[in-house]
């Protein structure tokens, strides 16, 4: 089940507002330009699918966002437990940074948490299956996989580089609490 947690920059063990309803979260995210939608697969997919098996899926959702927002590459990532550079993946955005191009994801499967830092607040989303995310570019932000990552998720793209995380040195990641993944 998705989660949003809002809390006060300098509040980290209290959160202001929980919900784990959808609408609501997208109501909560919106005040601040990040769009959250459900999706639903227009045909079952199989484990291990392939990212075209995965892309035919939800090409209707894809076409109308990639219309909408001018993407200009689709991929899937996947991410299991047993991959051997877990530590490095999850490590490699767990810090504050921003990005020069939207950041969209799309969870196919698995969870995995987006922690935003606007206007003095932090927005804790916890996305899982079907769970779509757009944060905006240049939205501080850090993304935590979790010690045993476990997801497929749908990435979207207007430029080649537009993923390179650009980081603050802002140490604020570390006051607020890591992602364990779900049970």
């Amino acid at each position: 089940m998705s989660r949003l947690r809002i809390f006060a920059e300098d509040a980290p063990q209290t959160p202001e507002l929980v919900t784990h309803d959808g609408d609501e979260i997208a109501r909560e995210l919106r005040k601040i330009g990040v769009a959250f939608e459900r999706w639903q697969a227009a045909q079952p997919i199989a484990a291990g699918a392939s990212q075209d098996e995965v892309i035919a899926a939800y090409r209707a959702d894809i076409d109308r966002l990639v219309a909408e927002r001018g993407f200009t590459s689709v991929d899937v990532i996947s991410i299991a437990p047993d991959n051997p550079k877990k530590e490095e993946l999850r490590g490699k955005f767990l810090e504050e940074h921003f990005h020069k191009e939207d950041e969209v994801r799309f969870f196919v499967a698995g969870s995995g948490l987006f922690t935003l830092h606007v206007d003095g607040r932090v927005y804790e989303i916890e996305c899982v299956k079907d769970d779509l995310i757009a944060v905006p570019d240049g939205t501080t932000h850090w993304f935590d996989m979790g010690p045993e990552p476990n997801f497929v998720a749908i990435r979207f793209f207007q430029q080649p580089d537009g993923w390179i995380g650009h980081f603050t040195g802002s140490d604020i990641a570390q006051h607020f609490p890591r992602y364990e993944g779900r049970d």
